[in-house]
């Protein structure tokens, strides 16, 4: 067994006990498969020299499952109400627990190891190195992408979403699923597992298919140096491709000229680059992208 709590039964007495019911409103469906949480840990690999950095960890499902294999979890959760839940939960192992209140999405790298110190474990580095998380489907996508962008010392994600993000996280140039948000997470990840998650796994059982999916920090290069892109050339990057990819229908030339790129500028990279300047966004991969941010002059 990985998790005492993954299964319709304790689920259910866990929320009775408290008094509490699930909110749709913060995308609370409860895992109720054990066999999940394994593969789950499967893909992770935790060490103990791992800060495991948790989003909505609810009851405590995943977290309980990960405390044991892992030198701290850092959890954050949205729901106030189960602030003691998990109190209970996770007493057992208490010592290498932290539980953050408050919007994910306002948590930055500091207010994680500030939590890890609180611990006092010697000897563990308190800066996170893994994101491991059923993630809200709501701010999944935007969660995985910040903090690729602004914790540097996470290598590793394995995240719950709804398959459909899975689609877009994993999307090769040219396919349907492939846009932006593909092309921006490419500039610091790339995939290395999946399996999927029907509704059935789930207490309530959500109404879309969910994917597990691994993403492995693999930072992309300037070909013509050989060196890993910097934040602030990676954020160039970025730049251009929501330029490129805000008219999809029109040709990349006339989307970045319709989106704060110079037109002159513009032909110039694609000559340089040897990109075409008729094509459309989705047929470029990742590495193009860089090619023409750097020659439109790194900013």
């Amino acid at each position: 067994m990985y998790s005492w709590l993954a299964n319709p039964r304790e689920t259910r007495s866990t929320l009775e006990a408290f008094g509490l019911a699930t909110k749709h409103h913060l995308g609370q469906n409860f895992m109720v498969n054990d066999a999940v949480i394994g593969k789950i840990l499967d893909l992770a690999e935790l060490a103990d020299d791992d800060v495991v950095f948790e989003v909505g960890p609810g009851i405590g499902t995943l977290t309980v499952a990960m405390l044991p294999r892992a030198g701290a979890v850092v959890s954050v959760e949205a729901d106030r109400s189960l602030e003691v839940v998990l109190a209970q939960t996770c007493a057992r192992d208490s010592e290498r627990f932290a539980l953050v209140m408050g919007d994910a999405l306002r948590v930055d790298e500091d207010m994680l190891v500030s939590a890890a110190q609180s611990l006092h474990i010697e000897g563990l580095d308190p800066h996170p190195t893994k994101l491991v998380s059923n993630l809200p489907y709501q701010v999944a996508a935007t969660i995985v992408l910040k903090t690729f962008e602004e914790m540097p010392s996470v290598e590793r994600m394995v995240v719950m979403v709804q398959a459909e993000v899975a689609d877009r996280m994993a999307a090769s140039p040219g396919s349907k699923a492939y846009g932006g948000y593909t092309a921006k997470l490419a500039l610091y990840a790339r995939p290395t597992g999946r399996f999927e998650v029907g509704p059935g796994n789930f207490m309530p059982p959500p109404h879309v298919d969910s994917a597990v999916i691994r993403l492995d920090r693999s930072p992309l290069v300037d070909d013509e140096t050989g060196e890993i892109l910097t934040p602030a050339q990676a954020a160039w990057c970025g730049q251009v491709i929501d330029a490129a990819f805000a008219q999809r229908r029109k040709t990349i030339r006339n989307s970045m000229g319709s989106n704060g790129f110079d037109k002159a500028e513009l032909d110039l990279a694609f000559e340089k680059t040897g990109i075409d300047a008729r094509t459309r966004a989705e047929a470029l991969a990742p590495s193009d992208f860089v090619r023409l941010a750097r020659a439109l002059g790194w900013r």
